[in-house]
């Protein structure tokens, strides 16, 4: 499968129409229904099914999707890089972060960097930890930092701090009154948290089994910043990481989670991959501004 060919396949599989796959790709139906078409013939099986005027995947398309999208990401990689290089930009550097770290960490890492290297070009990417580490192992981000230090053997996890849960709770709750909530706090309430077999998700119950306390979410999240509009909505209380700055959303009271498990914060670095000067003198910053973050600790609302 070539390259045009893999884009047309992974936009199809995504939009589920030929209509919003050529729109996404901005080229005509009848292109790609060809290209389509032809990516059937020289592979020898059918990718889609026509089912009431939308294409339906077939068990081969589901089988090599994941692949294709690995592929994908390696080639946009690919093209960022070749026009780093043409446009001359070789100070550039890549981090990929989870949203907390993103948004607690880096800013502050990026400003003290940009200060003492106003010339160099910077790129963040907000990511799951999934994605950090196959962009570390493509190349197309230097260093990562994730709240996880579980890691397959080629990713180099340095641990630089760790920090615990927080509860978000709707304004006025009965429970805001607390200076801190304890899993036993909890029990009865309705409860936003991370979805089942995550690290955050298995360190909770783990604590909770230790405390003796049964915790069952009624709605699970994968990414803490999305707990806030639940809870502004009244759905519960969210239980997830310290270190997003959750005092600048309004609507919420935030209470540290007392006796819970805390969550490590990593620096990520591929083994297969050496850093360069530049990559180096960012990683420190990450390092300073973790430090910082965490001896500010957690604010109230």
């Amino acid at each position: 499968m070539r390259a045009r060919q893999l884009e047309v396949f992974i936009a199809v599989m995504r939009a589920g129409t030929v209509t919003a796959a050529a729109r996404m790709l901005n080229i005509s139906q009848p292109a790609l229904s060809q290209i389509l078409l032809h990516t059937e013939d020289e592979l020898g099986f059918a990718l889609f099914e026509r089912v009431k005027g939308r294409l339906r995947p077939t068990p081969e398309a589901l089988e090599i999707f994941p692949d294709a999208e690995r592929l994908s990401a390696g080639l946009d990689g690919l093209r960022r890089k070749t026009t780093d290089l043409r446009l001359g930009r070789a100070g550039l550097v890549r981090v990929a972060a989870s949203p907390p770290p993103a948004m607690a960490i880096l800013p502050r890492a990026f400003t003290k960097f940009r200060a003492k290297h106003p010339n160099m070009l910077l790129r963040s990417h907000s990511a799951p930890i999934a994605a950090i580490i196959d962009m570390l192992r493509a190349g197309d981000a230097s260093v990562g930092v994730a709240m996880d230090d579980r890691l397959p053997p080629d990713i180099e996890a340095e641990v630089i701090g760790s920090v615990g849960f927080s509860c978000l709770l709707p304004a006025g709750h009965a429970l805001s009154g607390k200076t801190e909530v304890t899993l036993a706090d909890l029990v009865g309430e309705e409860l936003i948290s991370y979805r089942g077999n995550t690290h955050p998700a298995d360190e909770l119950a783990h604590a909770a089994r230790a405390q003796g306390v049964a915790l069952s979410p009624s709605l699970e999240i994968d990414a803490s910043i999305s707990a806030v509009g639940f809870v502004q909505a009244g759905l519960g209380i969210a239980l997830i990481d310290a270190l997003l700055p959750w005092h600048q959303f309004a609507g919420l009271a935030i209470r540290p989670l007392a006796a819970g498990p805390e969550f490590p914060i990593a620096l990520l670095t591929s083994r297969a991959r050496g850093l360069s000067r530049a990559d180096e003198l960012m990683r420190d910053e990450i390092r300073a501004a973790c430090s910082a973050v965490l001896g500010e600790g957690p604010a109230r609302a």
